[in-house]
């Protein structure tokens, strides 16, 4: 069904209601950037959930959500003489049309590979001119991104200037170096040093993800999917047999968990 032309202005007017300092609401009205982007950053998981179910309806909604979020933001900023709705929209157009030369311009790119690659040289050039001010080619990786994530994007950008190991193999020994540094920390008790080592784990192990080519995020959120659904195999299965999950030992616990296991729950 085609977007009817008055939708997104009806949207604005409503944003721009909600916000208004005479009849507007109390709530809205208390918000700015900062208490606003938590939920833009729930939304956007919210979006991400919605397709992992494979539930268009839901899609739906938290798409609408999260259009909502960019509306809010949009609106603060209006507010403040900084820029409009409008010029989000125009931003981005010049954005898309800028990265995609061989759609609407005179460039030849005939595989999706060619066009990642391309994209990210499109990139590396407007990266290149906000460098001029900041300084380092780390500077633009979001801090609100979650932490793994972003561990794994500040490493490929240090990769892709040189700044990386030769092989899998240099990535593995650093790995091994780093749990035993771990380990070292913990039998000390040194609590400081454990929070310390362990980050090091965790960012070692996201330039193996790296360096397999594989989301360490999405590879992440897979799992605990699959540990949610295995446990909640065992705490069905005893549930089935009216015994408490609290009262089992850990001996049942594992059995029924590798039952899971054999059944095949992923």
């Amino acid at each position: 069904m085609p977007v009817s032309p008055t939708s997104i202005p009806r949207l604005l007017e409503i944003m721009a209601k909600l916000r208004a300092p005479e009849g507007g609401c109390p709530w809205d009205l208390e918000q700015n950037f900062a208490t606003i982007a938590p939920y833009t950053i729930e939304e956007a998981y919210e979006v991400y959930q919605a397709i992992t179910d494979g539930d268009k309806q839901a899609l739906k909604d938290e798409l609408g959500d999260l259009l909502f979020q960019v509306v809010f933001h949009a609106q603060m900023a209006a507010e403040e003489g900084a820029f409009t709705f409008e010029d989000v929209v125009e931003n981005v157009c010049e954005k898309m049309i800028r990265r995609h030369p061989h759609v609407f311009g005179d460039a030849s790119i005939a595989t999706a590979d060619a066009q990642v690659e391309n994209w990210e040289k499109v990139k590396e050039r407007e990266r290149a001119e906000k460098r001029a001010a900041q300084q380092s080619i780390l500077a633009d990786v979001p801090l609100a991104l979650p932490a793994l994530m972003r561990a794994q994007k500040l490493s490929n950008r240090a990769a892709r200037v040189g700044f990386d190991w030769p092989d899998m193999q240099g990535i593995l020994e650093k790995i091994d170096e780093e749990l035993e540094e771990l380990y070292s920390a913990a039998v000390d008790a040194d609590e400081d040093a454990i929070s310390e080592e362990l980050g090091d784990v965790l960012f070692s192990i996201t330039n193996l993800a790296r360096a397999l080519g594989v989301d360490a995020e999405a590879a992440l959120r897979g799992t605990n999917q699959k540990f949610i659904r295995r446990f909640n195999y065992i705490e069905h299965t005893l549930g089935a047999r009216g015994e408490a999950l609290e009262s089992q030992p850990l001996e049942v616990l594992e059995a029924l968990w590798n039952e899971a296991k054999l059944k095949g729950i992923r």
